[in-house]
């Protein structure tokens, strides 16, 4: 998956080795699992040569990354036809991500 990290999430990172996030669109850290149990253990960080990427090597918990139920983020592969999708669902979002009323 790919996912954007402020300094306080890459903080909380390498302090805690579970994958922290920064969510754009909700403006707060993303803990990664924390509504699905999904988490990613962090096993090893690294830096790319212009020190503005970041790649975390993870030990993903529940078997899946993706919010949408799938092991990676990247299930839609690009054909001449279209997207196809490849992989099983791990699990069914809806029952997952149930929003409280």
């Amino acid at each position: 998956m790919m996912a954007y990290m402020n300094a306080e999430s890459y903080a909380e990172t390498v302090a805690t080795g579970r994958a922290v996030y920064f969510s754009r669109s909700r403006k707060k850290l993303w803990r990664k699992g924390e509504e699905s149990g999904n988490v990613q253990l962090v096993k090893s960080i690294y830096v790319d040569c212009d020190q503005d990427t970041i790649l975390l090597k993870v030990e993903q918990i529940g078997g899946a990354a993706c919010h949408e139920g799938y092991s990676s983020c990247f299930f839609r592969r690009v054909t001449p036809q279209g997207l196809q999708i490849e992989g099983q669902r791990v699990f069914d979002p809806a029952k997952v991500y149930k929003k409280s009323t």
